[in-house]
């Protein structure tokens, strides 16, 4: 085999695209280094968008508990002033409790202020990755 031949069996015939161990498959020409780099950027930016989700989701379950541990301050606050003043039966703290307990609460303080008024401060029982929400409430007379 001379030179050739051999030469004409790599390139071909005039304009064919090259043969042999020298060829660039179709579609893999020099310039197009980035194929499939869509796909990775289309699956980093999923992830992105599910890590901002997840975030979106925490909050707002903390906002909700949030809300939550507030409304029981505010009864169990309530229920507290009630019973210092004499409309219900019971200590004022001991009414405060059973009314937090059933929202789902616990007691952490419970004060007597001036004037007949009464200052709770509540945790969920309930808590979330950022920790336990926490209420407080004063109800009584205005200050």
């Amino acid at each position: 085999m001379s030179c050739s031949s051999h030469r004409e069996e790599r390139t071909g015939a005039a304009g064919d695209p090259p043969r042999g161990a020298d060829a660039i498959p179709r579609g893999h020409a020099a310039g197009n280094r980035e194929r499939g780099s869509g796909t990775v950027l289309a699956a980093g930016l999923a992830l992105v968008v599910m890590m901002a989700l997840a975030l979106l989701l925490l909050l707002a379950q903390s906002a909700v508990l949030a809300g939550r541990a507030a409304t029981a301050a505010d009864l169990a606050a309530l229920a507290a002033a009630d019973a210092l003043r004499g409309v219900t039966d019971g200590e004022p703290c001991t009414a405060a409790a059973e009314v937090a307990a059933r929202h789902g609460a616990t007691v952490v303080s419970c004060i007597e202020g001036t004037g007949q008024s009464m200052e709770v401060r509540t945790e969920l029982d309930e808590r979330t990755v950022l920790g336990a929400a926490t209420g407080r409430a004063r109800a009584g007379p205005p200050p």
